[in-house]
């Protein structure tokens, strides 16, 4: 009996003793199948542009007039929560992968104007606007990322893909849903928390979205001051800071 105490006690010393080496041999940041969640904020501006041609009478001849917002465009802020899927791989020193993220919220600005604009709804009521606000209900992404180890638990990224929001927005007693879309472009930086587990690993990441510029047409119909028409278009650009947790759990490589 003694001596089965004996055995136990050292198989358990060389338990404790050799946890830690096993620990070690976890994956590096980003490195193997992972998920993560996150919490940010995001930012951003919107420009606009109102171009108006006038046809007075039968005249052969038309004037445009132009409005734009060329001088810091319209805020857009907000808080956002949301997730990250993705795959990596570690080769030495250097890293590639690919990663999807989504993300509820992100922030909401509204358009104002002390001279309303005539307009009509669906079913050709005439309407009054004189404000437009939207908010932006999610926005998701996917992207190619590649990097280099700083060390054995840090990792730097940067990263390049394609971003899509959805907006939700109200004018004069009427809603409507837009959606916009365009390239991203970030950077991360990505450590192991090694004391908790070496799977698991704390990353903060910044990014930027180019919503590029779209016409603006399903805003009701607005009407020109004579027979002539009016366009608008939109285009901005959003900003996040996001900071979250990422575990990564599977590598195919231990398939084969």
């Amino acid at each position: 009996m003694r001596k089965i105490k004996l055995i136990l006690a050292a198989a358990a010393v060389m338990g404790l003793v050799s946890s830690p080496a096993v620990y070690a041999d976890g994956f590096a940041p980003g490195e193997g199948l992972y998920l993560g969640a996150f919490v940010g904020h995001a930012a951003g501006h919107v420009s606009a542009k109102v171009a108006a041609t006038e046809v007075e009478g039968q005249a052969t001849t038309a004037t445009t007039n132009t409005l734009e917002i060329t001088d810091g465009g319209l805020a857009l802020n907000g808080i956002e929560g949301g997730g990250w899927i993705g795959y990596g791989y570690k080769m030495g020193d250097l890293y590639i992968g690919f990663e999807g993220d989504f993300a509820g919220g992100g922030g909401k600005f509204e358009i104002t104007s002390d001279k309303a604009l005539a307009t009509t709804n669906d079913d050709t009521q005439a309407l009054d606007l004189s404000a437009v606000s939207a908010d932006m209900e999610w926005s998701g992404g996917a992207s190619a990322r590649i990097g280099y180890y700083v060390n054995n638990d840090t990792l730097f990224a940067i990263r390049g893909g394609i971003s899509a929001a959805k907006f939700e927005a109200k004018w004069a007693d009427e809603t409507e849903t837009f959606y916009g879309g365009g390239p991203a472009f970030g950077a991360s930086l990505q450590s192991r928390l090694s004391a908790i587990d070496p799977n698991l690993s704390v990353k903060l990441a910044a990014n930027y979205v180019d919503y590029m510029t779209a016409p603006v047409s399903g805003i009701g119909n607005i009407v020109a001051d004579s027979d002539g028409s009016t366009n608008a278009e939109v285009s901005g650009a959003a900003y996040n800071a996001r900071l979250g947790i990422v575990y990564s759990f599977f590598d195919v490589n231990s398939l084969f």
